[in-house]
């Protein structure tokens, strides 16, 4: 199943690279471009949109890697305390946490 799985990507990433060439192929224009401080020099228009696609796909992965590691964390800690928790199940057959103290009974309650 790992095979056909990795076989299905390999084809999606050999057709998303023949359309990516069959793009700059087809958009031969140059053009500059202008980022407001700077002018950059003439290159075809097809690279500077496979540019601009590829700098938002790589910010893409650097913002949820962030996401990503942040939740693999919280993850790790849940299970350092679920661990914690079972050996003390293990060890005392009860939680760590105390015991609620117990309630005072009603006819040795003050009134007011």
């Amino acid at each position: 199943m790992q095979f056909l799985r990795n076989l299905f990507y390999f084809f999606i990433a050999v057709a998303m690279l023949g359309l990516g060439a069959l793009f700059a192929v087809q958009n031969e224009a140059t053009v500059p471009l202008d980022l407001l401080v700077i002018l950059l020099p003439e290159r075809s228009i097809a690279l500077w949109v496979l540019l601009a696609f590829a700098l938002g796909g790589v910010t893409g992965l650097v913002t949820s890697l962030g996401i990503i590691l942040r939740q693999r964390t919280a993850l790790a800690a849940a299970n350092r305390r679920i661990d914690k928790a079972r050996a003390a199940v293990a060890r005392d057959g009860s939680p760590t946490e105390p015991k609620p103290k117990p309630q005072p009974a009603a006819d040795t309650l003050q009134e007011s």
